[in-house]
């Protein structure tokens, strides 16, 4: 069956369309979480089968997203996982600012020094600001770098050439690269 019927029937709450979509799509979105964690480097002690639950779930339990087919459903796993790990970086600075912490075990996850929350919230921060002046270049650093699509599949997916893709890219990096470096020297 359709991916993409799945998803719309699964968030429409239908038991048997997400039984049958999850080992549809499980396999890649662990491949975006592994490639999420990944990126978020050192501090990272998130579980690359935590943060696929907590997105799937999240998506699934959306009722204001549809998706127009399988890639679109896996860029917005992508975003929701960017999200989560922002997030889940920000309540661990948070708890170590007299919060109460909470050991994660290590299985799939990383788990190293704590050095790397404030440079995940600072390349969310450089997220936004790219975002508000790029918006499709925003989009193209999520996909490529923290969802792991090619360039050809975010051509696809934004309906653009895949040159307009590289040079797009090659933009994002160099106006993230200044931004980041910018923000180190204030």
């Amino acid at each position: 069956m359709d991916v993409t019927i799945l998803l719309e029937d699964a968030r429409s709450g239908s038991e048997e369309a997400l039984n049958q979509l999850v080992p549809l799509v499980y396999d890649e979105l662990r491949h975006i979480a592994s490639n999420h964690l990944r990126t978020a480097g050192p501090g990272q002690t998130m579980l690359t089968t935590d943060l696929v639950h907590e997105s799937f779930l999240k998506l699934i339990g959306s009722r204001n997203l549809s998706w127009q087919n399988r890639l679109h459903f896996f860029s917005i796993a992508a975003t929701s996982m960017r999200q989560i790990i922002v997030d889940h970086a920000r309540a661990r600075h948070a708890g170590k600012r007299g919060g109460k912490s909470v050991r994660v075990p290590m299985e799939d996850g990383l788990a190293v020094g704590d050095q790397s929350l404030d440079e995940i919230a600072a390349l969310d921060e450089a997220m936004c600001a790219l975002e508000k002046i790029d918006a499709r270049s925003a989009r193209i650093v999520e996909f490529r770098f923290f969802g792991g699509l090619t360039n050809e599949e975010i051509s696809e997916l934004l309906n653009i050439s895949v040159r307009t893709v590289i040079r797009d890219w090659e933009f994002s990096r160099a106006w993230l690269f200044r931004f980041l470096t910018d923000q180190e020297t204030d």
